[in-house]
């Protein structure tokens, strides 16, 4: 929007469509810190799918969706205002819910999950398919992005299985069901009484928080240059934490570099920052040191 909002009123502003998704967008930045990837996802056969299958081939990830010739390809849609922040947003994922949990059942899709390091998925698949792919994940590591606090609370009965999850503070507040007037620390507590191991929860402007078993950190992120669009910064911070993590980098580091990305996020009109070398470097230097919370 290029004025402010009002609800019930017609505003001034202008339309983008980009290709994306929660592990989708997390994948292409993992990619570009030397991971490599392929899709498991299903799609429609509109303008929109062939979208998605050409920015699959251009990020180098290995396409193994499934394709229904007659569905439209599962969509989001929001409305920011003037500073890039979300005012609204609709969410079309019916075939999602429709095929994904039967997508998994194949067995080339079994066998592809079988041969993978680790697993990422969001909480846009239904609960059927997230417990079922946490069966087949069994013995790797398994990271999910919480989506928003109505999808984070499908994640509750794989939460036992998964290695960490990354969410943002009402997402965590969901899924340990706290609410904004508890502290982070009671919120942690109850993501852990509920079975999780790990997590990542951001705060917006405010500390971004990591956990595991050991204890937790925390560190407050730069403010950004300008905010082009803040939609895709904690799936920038998902791929690039995840990457530094399959290359065993310590846990403090890995946050570091997962901030990194996210502030690049903020700053890129695309849902997908350019994470080359010089650019993240020059912002990973402005991420402080975590520090141990207590």
């Amino acid at each position: 929007m290029t004025s402010a909002f009002i609800p019930g009123a017609s505003i001034p502003g202008t339309m983008r469509e980009d290709v994306g998704g929660g592990a989708f967008n997390a994948l292409r930045s993992a990619v570009q810190r030397n991971v490599a990837g392929a899709m498991i996802s299903v799609r429609g056969g509109d303008a929109a799918g062939e979208a998605v299958a050409k920015a699959l081939s251009a990020a180098g990830v290995e396409d193994l969706s499934a394709i229904f010739l007659d569905r439209s390809t599962p969509s989001y849609t929001a409305l920011l205002d003037r500073s890039g922040d979300v005012v609204a947003a609709l969410a079309d994922m019916q075939l999602y819910e429709l095929a994904f949990p039967k997508q998994l059942r194949r067995a080339k899709m079994r066998e592809e999950i079988a041969r993978a390091d680790a697993v990422l998925c969001d909480a846009n698949i239904p609960e059927a398919g997230l417990q079922k792919l946490a069966s087949l994940a069994t013995g790797k590591p398994l990271f999910a992005i919480a989506i928003s606090p109505a999808k984070a609370v499908r994640l509750r009965e794989v939460l036992p299985a998964l290695s960490l999850i990354y969410m943002n503070l009402r997402e965590a507040n969901a899924l340990a069901g706290t609410d904004a007037s508890d502290s982070v620390k009671a919120t942690i507590a109850g993501l852990r009484k509920a079975g999780l191991a790990s997590g990542v929860i951001t705060q917006g402007e405010g500390p971004v928080v990591a956990f595991n078993p050991s204890g937790a950190i925390c560190l407050t992120p730069p403010k950004p240059r300008h905010v082009a669009d803040v939609t895709g910064a904690g799936d920038a911070l998902a791929g690039a934490m995840t990457a530094a993590l399959l290359a065993n980098v310590p846990a403090g580091d890995a946050l570091r570099e997962g901030v990194a990305a996210a502030l690049m996020a903020i700053e890129s009109p695309q849902s997908v920052p350019r994470l080359a070398g010089g650019a993240f470097l020059e912002r990973l230097a402005l991420v402080p040191q975590p520090i141990e919370m207590r």
